[in-house]
């Protein structure tokens, strides 16, 4: 889809659907929407008068101009209370507004951000409409070979303003959500591939194929490397497997030469079985997408080059699948990780955070001034939370901070978890270091818990996204299926980080 910014009037615009918002319990219409009710005579107002339109949030309303004014129709959606406007919901109006207007067969429409008297600035109004837009009208179709035809699609999206300045302010946030949403849908896409067409090594080419298109540097190392570094808790949990294990190394240089780097770790399972402790049969289709952490890493370091953000960023993705077989590693196992710490494995379905061990590990090489690690990690936290939010745990403060900033700005909100000590005695292992599950009670924490004895004293926050990453029943602006969580979240926390480098 095109989206283009163009000076003029919403209300002299002759395209296929205006879409106008409009407040829950307000009697009048306000901006674009005002302008466009009087010339098409006052169609809307009518509708609003009667009661049938009442503004609430992500009501549709669908009205045929009849050449009132040059649009042929003119779609109205509710906005809810004013007082309650945020980013999130215009995220979703704005979406559920495009989905209606694809579900008529419609391939163009336009709007304006003219939303009247509101305490959001036009840039943040014009990033999350974009979004909202370009997220909500997502669909994973390349598998698809049966009635393509019947595969609807909107071409071209039109955001008009009648002021030379907006307009500068406007075209330069479209820019920026494009190459947000465009990595939120790769990654979406990898997420959603089957497993035997997203493998670890398929996995490793997205990663290079990026890095040749932007100034990104990619290494992956292979088995042999990893068996000489000392990676063998990684190379535990692939064991089972005939595809090898891959190790991505992505970097972006955009900051200073000598200045600090941010490491983000994300979860590569290109499917789990559970390994020798086998997951039951019924959903186990679904773990194709164990990979969504170390997709989110990618598509948030794509988006980091062509933002050309002044950060120095290593994105780091173990990637390998979970099989039992004759080469499998066992429950009592005792692996020896990259750190030189041993682990006693309670259950091989608590993988993940054996090869985020590794990969923290050898994050701690870059001196990073912060880690940050995304994983599917525990059926646990999906239980404590629910697929709305993304469990949080970390040993930094200000880090902590800095997330919460960034998920209040995109909607991809998070929620803290305690690292207690009480948490830390329950991975102790007996036999080795740490064992690799500490039971069912608090097993988010304890998964948690096991990953900072990896990370080497950096600062360092863990996001469990379990919950979000695959969502069995869509929201306004994702599909069901797989979410691309953590992208903008990640890719906001590092717009705002030499800002809030200065303040400090």
């Amino acid at each position: 889809m095109k989206i283009h910014v163009k000076k003029g009037d919403l209300a002299e615009s002759a395209t296929e659907a205006a879409v106008v918002a409009h407040f829950e319990g307000e009697p009048g219409l306000d901006g674009a929407a005002a302008r466009l009710d009087k010339m098409s005579g006052g169609f809307i107002g009518d509708v609003i008068g009667q009661g049938d339109f009442t503004g609430r949030l992500y009501q549709i309303l669908v009205i045929y101009s009849r050449g009132s004014v040059p649009a042929k129709r003119m779609v109205a959606v509710g906005l809810g209370k004013r007082s309650d406007l945020t980013l999130e919901r215009l995220r979703g109006a704005f979406s559920k507004a495009a989905q209606h207007i694809r579900s008529l067969n419609i391939g163009e429409f336009a709007t304006s951000l003219d939303l009247g008297s509101v305490a959001l600035s036009i840039d943040r109004i014009a990033e999350a409409v974009v979004e909202g837009v370009r997220l909500g009208l997502y669909q994973f179709t390349p598998f698809k070979t049966v009635d393509r035809e019947q595969i609807r699609e909107i071409t071209n999206f039109t955001i008009l303003d009648t002021e030379n300045g907006a307009l500068k302010i406007i075209k330069a946030a479209v820019k920026t959500a494009g190459i947000i949403a465009d990595a939120v849908s790769f990654a979406r896409d990898i997420v959603s591939a089957p497993a035997n067409e997203m493998t670890p090594a398929d996995l490793a080419n997205e990663a290079r194929q990026i890095a040749r298109r932007e100034k990104i540097k990619c290494r992956v190392l292979d088995e042999r490397e990893m068996r000489r570094l000392g990676m063998n808790a990684l190379l535990g949990v692939a064991g089972g497997s005939n595809e090898p294990p891959q190790m991505i190394v992505l970097e972006y240089r955009g900051g200073e030469k000598a200045g600090p780097v941010i490491a983000l770790v994300g979860k590569g399972l290109t499917f789990d079985s559970g390994g020798i402790s086998i997951k039951p049969s019924e959903k186990m289709d679904l773990m194709k997408d164990d990979m969504a952490g170390g997709a989110a890493v990618i598509a948030a370091v794509q988006a980091v080059s062509q933002l050309a953000l002044p950060v120095n960023l290593v994105g780091l993705i173990p990637a390998a699948e979970n099989l039992p077989s004759g080469k499998a590693y066992k429950p009592g196992d005792i692996l020896k990780s990259l750190s030189g710490q041993t682990i006693e494995i309670v259950t091989t379905d608590a993988e993940g955070r054996l090869i985020l061990a590794d990969a923290l590990t050898y994050a701690c090489r870059y001196k990073p001034a912060a880690i940050i690690d995304l994983a599917t990690l525990t059926g646990a936290c999906v239980v404590a939370l629910g697929d709305h939010v993304i469990g949080m745990m970390g040993t930094d403060e200000k880090l902590k901070g800095e997330i919460r900033e960034a998920a209040d700005l995109t909607g991809e909100r998070v929620w803290e978890l305690p690292l207690w000590e009480e948490y830390h005695e329950l991975i102790k292992g007996e036999a080795a270091d740490y064992r690799n599950s500490g039971g069912k009670a608090g097993g988010a924490i304890t998964a948690a818990a096991f990953l900072s004895k990896f990370t080497g004293g950096y600062p360092w926050v863990h996001l469990d996204i379990a919950g979000p990453a695959w969502l069995v029943k869509e929201k306004p602006y994702i599909p069901k299926g797989a979410s691309g969580v953590g992208v903008r979240l990640l890719v906001q926390f590092l717009r705002n980080w030499n800002r809030d480098r200065k303040s400090a």
